[in-house]
């Protein structure tokens, strides 16, 4: 049977249906190796994705889902790979899209950021497949964690930066030959890298570590495998730096030290700003000796070495006479000069084991150690070595535009294996004290009597302590009268009765209330008690000619504030100005530019002053002549001594005549015979106090000597001695 041929019609039918068939197949093939690939991609160590001609998600593998914190069936055929890009990211990779998409591209780096964590770096290659008909079909991008490089890289750059910071780095073999140095390094020691390498650390030595210092840094650092400390180098142009050093061993992969790693920094200056709070903390600024901190610690220090050494020690007390005068003749820079010399001559004098200290103001101590175990030998060493203090200190001194001469008391106080530390400093001013009542010059070795002295005297400060809160003080009045007997003023006198105790003698109260800082309020309730009885007095027409005499100790008229307190005090009280005469002495007008014009002030009040115990002091006739006073007081010690000492006698005579050709009325205290009273009187001297006056009496007791009719026991006193 013939068929009929077929049209052409059927014949382009069929060749379409053979074209179609091998499309599909193909497509069907491509599916199949898709599929196939992304099996693969599933235990690939980096992500892998597929995307379809509308650009979703096609295939995606578990590693990149997990970097997106997501699910398939979130993402495929719904997101785009764009859709995870962090903004910036997804600008970049729409320009490469642009330039590039047609033909791939590979390690663009992006950052991906999923639902979870910081955003993650990646390197994408893209590749573009494209069906036979010239369509886009799909295409495959993988993608690569960057996450590592990127912290390598950092760490890279990081250790580059820390290797070119401020630090000095050095680096070494196993042997020390420097392998590496950093700018620092240079910039520090002035070595530069090709003047380093090759060489040892030794080309930094000092010289001012010895060999045991670095016998036990390499003790450590093998022992440990680090080390650090403070340590000096010696820089390229010889200058000494002072550096914390930090040394840390290498190990290689058999752990044994291939490397060392030095790192350094300049702490110069913070040395020199420690060593000087350390001076400032320990050592005197004036002479730089050791202060009273130091001294302590380093007595404490020999004390305890005592019983292990079996040897003893002595503490020297140093305090220089008449230190006072050049301070107030000279000033203070005068005195500075003279202290500095005085240092420099105690250095001098004895052993570089031993120690000189300055505690303050003219005061040094001396700590001699290493003496003979033997009491007494020792004493012996300690006093050869005062004495030759002494003779040090008591040589002239010359400075520039003057000279002075001044000598110095010394306290030994020895100690052994039985002192205290605590108590030796003690005794030792106590006994400086003693050799100063000798007149200076002079040494004294400690007595357990002074320490009774001592412990006395502490127990009558506390009591002055207390005396003016509890009212303990009152005054009394002592008489001066003329030639007639007739009472033209009375001296104010101080008198202290503690509690249930008899009175203390001024003699006995008055130094300590000085050296306690205690007289200028005693001072000042002494002049407002006796201002406030001549105001009283001014209202009894028998006593309202009267004149109050009132001492003024030195520290009071010192004060700056001095002519203010009086002036206030006057105004207060409304006690006539022109009965207030007050006294003062030789010693308290060194400085005389200041006494006159501090004088001239109160007298424009009506004030008078009084020099008191004319004679006994350094005052030249010159600068006495200056000094606006109204009376000069010839001091009872030449008074007694008149009838004896032919010189006293002279002396009280010249006395007398001066205040005369002065224009000072002149008074003799301490007048307690007739005898005494007739040589003065023969002599121009018509004013007297004394017991032949009259003794110190209680207020009320002084008043009735004014009280009508005239007291007939007066003038019976008056001619008989007290």
């Amino acid at each position: 049977m013939l068929h009929p041929a077929p049209s052409q019609t059927d014949l382009t039918r069929r060749q379409n249906t053979e074209e179609v068939a091998p499309l599909e197949q193909i497509h069907a093939q491509l599916d199949a190796l898709e599929h196939n690939l992304m099996e693969l991609y599933e235990h690939v160590p980096f992500g892998c994705h597929s995307v379809g001609p509308d650009g979703t998600y096609r295939h995606i593998n578990t590693r990149e889902l997990h970097w997106l914190g997501t699910t398939r069936e979130a993402v495929i055929g719904l997101k785009k790979p764009s859709d995870f890009l962090t903004p910036a990211s997804q600008d970049k990779f729409a320009r490469w899209m642009a330039e590039r998409g047609a033909f791939g591209f590979e390690a663009l780096e992006l950052e991906i950021q999923g639902h979870h964590g910081a955003p993650r770096p990646i390197a994408m290659s893209f590749n573009g497949l494209r069906s036979p008909n010239g369509g886009e079909h799909t295409s495959r991008t993988v993608c690569f964690d960057l996450t590592d490089n990127r912290r390598k890289a950092e760490n890279l750059r990081m250790a580059a930066l820390a290797f070119e910071s401020l630090c000095g780095i050095c680096i070494t073999d196993g042997a020390g030959r420097i392998l590496r140095v950093n700018q620092a390094f240079t910039s520090l020691t002035g070595y530069t890298a090709s003047e380093a390498c090759g060489q040892t650390m030794r080309l930094l030595h000092s010289g001012l570590q010895d060999s045991r210092f670095y016998q036990q840094m390499w003790s450590t650092l093998l022992a440990h495998r680090s080390w650090q400390g403070d340590i000096r180098n010696r820089c390229k142009d010889g200058r000494v730096m002072a550096v914390w050093l930090n040394i840390a061993a290498v190990p290689d992969a058999t752990d044994h030290v291939s490397h060392y790693v030095g790192t350094f920094y300049d702490i110069t200056a913070h040395k020199a700003a420690e060593e000087a709070v350390t001076r400032l903390a320990y050592f005197d600024p004036l002479t730089q000796l050791p202060n009273r901190r130091l001294l302590q610690d380093r007595l404490a220090q020999a004390v305890a070495a005592v019983p292990r050494s079996g040897v003893g020690g002595a503490l020297l007390f140093v305090d220089l006479d008449h230190f006072k005068t050049i301070n107030d003749t000279r000033g203070h820079d005068a005195g500075d000069l003279l202290l500095k010399e005085v240092s420099r001559r105690l250095q001098a004098c004895v052993r570089h084991t031993d120690s000189v200290a300055r505690l303050g103001g003219d005061e040094f101590v001396v700590l001699l150690g290493e003496l003979d175990g033997n009491g007494v030998t020792a004493s012996q060493q300690a006093e050869r070595v005062a004495h030759k203090l002494l003779a040090a200190l008591s040589e002239p001194y010359a400075f520039e535009g003057f000279d002075f001469v001044c000598s110095a008391s010394v306290g030994i106080s020895l100690f052994g294996a039985d002192s205290q530390a605590t108590d030796l400093l003690q005794h030792a001013d106590l006994a400086m004290y003693q050799a100063k009542k000798y007149g200076g010059n002079a040494l004294c070795f400690f007595d357990p009597l002074m320490q009774a002295t001592l412990n006395a005297r502490s127990a009558l400060e506390q009591a002055l302590r207390l005396a003016l809160p509890r009212s303990e003080y009152r005054l009394v009045y002592q008489p001066q009268v003329d030639a007639q007997g007739r009472v033209l003023a009375a001296e104010a006198l101080l008198r202290w009765r503690p509690a249930g105790q008899a009175d203390v003698g001024p003699a006995t109260f008055i130094p300590v209330a000085e050296e306690a800082g205690l007289i200028l309020s005693i001072g000042l309730w002494v002049l407002d008690t006796a201002l406030a009885h001549l105001r009283a007095w001014q209202d009894n027409s028998a006593m309202r000619h009267l004149q109050v005499a009132v001492n003024v100790s030195a520290c009071q008229f010192d004060q700056p504030e001095f002519v203010a307190q009086v002036t206030h005090r006057l105004h207060r009280s409304g006690a006539d100005p022109t009965r207030l005469k007050l006294e003062i002495t030789e010693s308290m007008v060194l400085n005389v530019e200041q006494a006159i014009e501090k004088m001239n002030a109160l007298r424009a009040l009506g004030v008078r002053f009084s020099m008191d115990d004319f004679g006994t002091g350094h005052s030249s006739l010159s600068s006495l002549s200056r000094l606006p006073l109204d009376q000069l007081k010839i001091d009872q010690s030449f008074v007694s001594r008149m009838g004896t000492h032919p010189t006293d006698a002279v002396i009280v005579r010249t006395t007398i005549a001066m205040a005369n050709t002065l224009g000072l009325h002149v008074i003799a205290e301490g007048v307690e015979t007739a005898v005494q009273r007739q040589f003065l009187q023969d002599n121009g001297c018509t004013c007297y106090q004394g017991y032949l006056c009259g003794r110190p009496m209680e207020r009320d007791a002084f008043e009735a000597l004014f009280a009508p009719p005239p007291n007939p026991a007066l003038r019976a006193g008056a001619d008989a001695p007290g």
